[in-house]
């Protein structure tokens, strides 16, 4: 026998192997490929002293009766071909056809190993690809989510494109059919030196017979170099732009509908696109489309909301221009109706002319006031009034050229400041005396066609200027101060004086009624305002029903009645309709809001005139089943209204299934609130929900004290964080071959005073839903961090679990950091436990906190593998070392066909090939820890090594061993 490595063959017929023939023999598995054999063979004859030559004959054309002198050697698996010996059939004689077979054996056992070496690469190859075509399909997901400009979004889309094949030569082009033109939004050509506008269309008439418009008339994709795409499209070709080496494009599509394309191409002799090029750029530009859909429907959701924001900007900008004039309006009209009073009032000329002051202040800045009377025959100015913060009296002065005398003598009103007092004294016209204010306004006091005085006020300082508007306003109120001031000064003319009276008194009276009547329409429209808005505060706007508001005060009346009567009985019915989400979510909102019109309709048959059946929101609805004799009356009510509403909808052409669940609760003497009675309907209904839905179920004493538990386990929970009865326990994680505790991992119990200690099963939801979950947690990390060191020791390590909620927060790495310097840990003795789920609720911020934390030494180990997406994204994305596999897997291993040791023993083999540490949960039975260290498992925790224990009996243990 010979020895040849690795494998023991016959020996050649001599029995003796010469040095030559057994270089040959190693450089025959040294051999890389068929050609290297066939060259070894050669040599090997050669040694052999035999002639002949050798050659590759395909499997299926070797003749089943060989000629003499021919033998086949060996076959190929991969080439699926056999190598042949055409040599002298003299020399093949039974020792030379002895050799020739132990080198043919030798040839088949080495092209074996080739054809497995090749299926092998060719596997890895194709899982690579699969996973560059993930992250690129991710990536292009995560693009059409991210707040990028379009710019930007084209980039990143380059870039994912050029992660699969070569794309330094990339475009993309959209087609309008409305316009029949295409625009390239991205365009990246090293060859082309004048590429397309992003922001220019062009008509596709214009590109007839380019490979972009070919492209768009076919809807396939098209690939090959210039001469090829020729011939492929037969005369329909025309080279647009510089001649490419190799080009392959492929359509963008919107179901049916070509609305663009994707190109890349190649100015490379070297480089050229397969099929399989093609058919991966066709299958990712779908999802790229589907990116560039969401993108421009987010887009012209953005333009939509701003158009609507504008115009609302716009029209509540006028509705408070129209209030600002109502108000001015009821200003002036109170102001009217304050002087039309005082020229009536018996009131004193000084006191008169304060109430005057009073008004005109109310309508503009009147701080600097006076009014100014002519006298005719003194011919002289006299101040009866007169408020100024500069000058406190103004003495009677003979006619001069001030801005007094300006409107006197001209008889129109003056709005002047600085600059005009300046120009008019340049004139000659006026000249402003005592202190120069800022801003001054004078209207005329005319009576009897006579300026008879000047009403002034003026401002010296910048913050009040009078405009336009002041002084028609103050122009206005003039008229009706001087027909006030005429009749207080016009006593000699008594008798004159009364008939202007009743002239005026008639017109006023006039004025009046049409201002009266004008208020009469005005309080009748805010009566009709006032009873619509009412109705819409108690009624639903949907289905018009009443609404929860207005139910809480007729259950509020009937709970009264009865606690005055109680035989006044009624009932409230809490209804929730079955599947309700599901169907809004899959044919939509509006058919959803048509069934809970119809809905709502159908309850209302049910019952009676008196009852009330109102809309709560949502799906929910709820009846006051008033003047019912007992309980039964209420379940025969509930039962019609099931019957009712368990009828098919039909809703335009769809037929639309549902259910509905109702809750009763009757009055008792300890309701004081309607809205307990609301609440335990509400408690009842959940009830049928629990029981299978489609049914009535009744408040009773068992629910009350239900109700009552999870109110007194909230008491308890906010009263046990107040008192630090939360403590970790601590279960060993151990090796499987000798049993030695290598870690633990940190679980929560709760020492309740009354209730002894209770698992997270049974309290755990309660403390989700009231928020006090990430409290309870962190207390738990406090401890566990405290007693870190002394559980794990040198080479130890103590595992926490940590729920996807404290990773919402953005600076939970930060603070866990925190609390182990805080307490001294090593963080290499600290394992954090996540799932899978985790993973997926916010991957970014996930991935950046878990990677500072393994960064720092953390461990990171991903909890119930198995059980969940099981990702192999997961396991390269993420810092994760160790893989937990979830008891279910575990509890089968013992069992005869048990499909878990498949499970669990692939599992194994991934975690090995990526150098990860697995760790199996809920190890009861000592079959179940052999078959998991037959499958390779080394670390495990369970009942069969130990239950969880607080941290003394651990720490005693580990004193107790020392």
């Amino acid at each position: 026998m010979s020895s040849v490595p690795g494998r023991n063959f016959p020996s050649p017929a001599s029995g003796v192997i010469p040095a030559e023939l057994r270089e040959t023999m190693e450089k025959l598995f040294r051999a890389v490929d068929a050609g290297s054999v066939l060259e070894t063979c050669e040599a090997a004859l050669v040694h052999l002293g035999l002639a002949g030559t050798l050659h590759w004959v395909p499997s299926e054309a070797e003749d089943p009766s060989p000629p003499p002198g021919r033998m086949s050697l060996a076959k190929d698996p991969q080439s699926l071909q056999t190598l042949v010996l055409d040599g002298d059939p003299a020399q093949l004689n039974d020792v030379a056809t002895a050799e020739l077979a132990w080198l043919g054996r030798l040839a088949s056992t080495r092209l074996r190993q080739l054809s497995e070496t090749g299926r092998l690469y060719e596997a890895i190859s194709r899982l690579a690809m699969a996973e560059r075509l993930q992250r690129a399909l991710y990536a292009i997901a995560d693009l059409a989510g991210t707040a990028h400009n379009m710019s930007e979004m084209m980039q990143s889309l380059h870039s994912i494109v050029g992660m699969l094949m070569y794309a330094e030569n990339f475009y993309i082009f959209l087609y309008d059919p409305g316009t029949d033109s295409v625009r390239f939004p991205y365009y990246v050509d090293t060859a082309d030196l004048k590429p397309p506008s992003p922001d220019e269309t062009y008509p596709l008439q214009d590109m007839r017979h380019s490979l972009s418009w070919n492209l768009l008339q076919t809807g396939q994709p098209i690939m090959g170099s210039v001469e090829e795409l020729a011939r492929q499209l037969e005369g329909r070709f025309q080279l647009v732009g510089p001649a490419c080496e190799h080009w392959l494009g492929v359509p963008l599509l919107r179901g049916s509908q070509v609305v663009g394309g994707i190109a890349v191409q190649s100015y490379r002799a070297d480089t050229h696109y397969t099929r399989h090029d093609r058919d991966l750029l066709n299958y990712v530009a779908q999802h790229m489309q589907t990116a560039l859909e969401r993108r421009e429907a987010h887009a012209e959701l953005e333009r939509r909301v701003a158009d609507r924001t504008a115009a609302l900007r716009a029209t509540n900008r006028v509705l408070r221009q129209q209030v600002l004039q109502r108000q001015r309006g009821e200003r002036l009209q109170s102001a009217l109706f304050r002087i039309a009073e005082l020229a009536s009032a018996p009131e004193s000329q000084q006191n008169f002319y304060a109430a005057v002051h009073r008004v005109v202040g109310g309508l503009l800045y009147a701080r600097n006031f006076y009014i100014a009377l002519l006298d005719d025959s003194s011919q002289t100015i006299s101040f009866p009034y007169s408020i100024d913060e500069k000058e406190t009296t103004r003495q009677p002065r003979p006619i001069g050229n001030g801005a007094t005398e300006y409107v006197l003598k001209h008889g129109k009103p003056l709005l002047a400041d600085r600059q005009t007092f300046d120009r008019l004294a340049e004139i000659g016209e006026c000249v402003q005396s005592g202190t120069p204010s800022v801003c001054w306004l004078g209207v005329p006091l005319v009576w009897d066609d006579r300026v008879m005085g000047v009403l002034a006020v003026q401002s010296y300082s910048p913050k009040h200027i009078y405009d336009t508007r002041d002084q028609e306003l103050l122009t206005f109120v003039s008229y009706h101060i001087a027909n006030a001031l005429q009749r207080k000064q016009t006593a000699e003319s008594l008798k004159q004086a009364y008939v202007n009276l009743e002239r005026r008194v008639t017109e006023r009276t006039r004025a009046l009624a049409l201002a009266n009547r004008d208020l009469r329409e005005q309080i009748a429209e805010r009566e009709r305002v006032e009873r619509r808005l009412m109705y819409e505060t108690l009624h639903d706007s949907l289905t018009g029903l009443p609404n929860r508001t207005l139910l809480l005060q007729r259950l509020g009346q009937a709970l009264q009645a009865y606690h005055a009567d109680p035989t006044k009985l009624f009932a409230v019915l809490f209804i929730d309709l079955d599947r309700f989400k599901v169907i809004n979510d899959s044919v939509g909102h509006l058919i959803g809001d048509d069934l809970l019109f119809q809905a709502g309709s159908r309850i209302r048959a049910c019952l009676k005139t008196r009852d009330l059946v109102a809309r709560l929101g949502g799906d929910e609805f709820a009846v006051l089943l008033e003047g019912i004799s007992d309980a039964g009356k209420a379940a025969v009510v509930a039962e019609r209204i099931i019957a009712e509403l368990h009828v098919p909808f039909r809703l335009g052409i769809k037929e639309i299934f549902t259910s509905a669940s109702i809750g009763i609760a009757l009055p008792a003497q300890h309701y004081q609130q309607p809205e307990e009675l609301l609440r335990d309907a509400d408690a009842a209904m959940y009830r049928a929900k629990d029981e299978g839905r489609h049914r009535a179920a009744m408040f009773d004493d068992r629910l009350r004290r239900e109700v009552l538990s999870l109110l007194e386990m909230e008491g308890d929970l906010r009263r046990a964080l107040t008192r630090n009865e939360f403590v970790p326990f601590y279960q060993p994680i151990v090796a499987l071959d000798d049993g030695r505790t290598v870690g633990y991992e940190a679980l929560l119990r709760w020492r309740h005073p009354d209730r002894g200690l209770l698992c997270p099963g049974d309290f755990l939801a309660v403390a989700e839903e009231n928020g006090s979950a990430e409290t309870i947690d962190w207390q738990i990390f406090e401890q566990v961090a405290s007693q870190a060191s002394m559980l794990a020791g040198a080479d130890g390590f103590v595992s926490l679990n940590v729920s996807g909620r404290h990773f919402r927060l953005p600076d939970l790495d930060d603070r866990l950091l925190n609390l182990l310097r805080a307490h001294r840990v090593n963080p290499r003795s600290l394992r954090i436990e996540v799932t899978e789920r985790t993973l997926l609720e916010n991957p970014s911020q996930v991935k950046r906190m878990l990677d500072n934390l393994r960064h720092h030494g953390v461990g990171i180990a991903l909890d119930d593998f198995g059980t969940g997406y099981s990702s192999l994204s997961y396991l390269h994305q993420y810092p994760i070392e160790t893989l937990k596999i979830d008891r279910t897997f575990i509890t089968e291993l013992a069992s005869a066909g048990s499909h878990s040791v498949p499970v669990v023993r692939a599992i194994q083999v991934l975690a090995d090939s990526l150098q990860m540490q697995v760790i199996a949960e809920g190890i009861e039975e000592e079959a179940q820890r052999q078959a998991l260290r037959h499958i390779g498992c080394r670390f495990g925790q369970g009942f069969l090594f130990a239950r969880p224990q607080a941290a003394d009996f651990w720490l005693g243990t580990i004193s107790t061993v020392s």
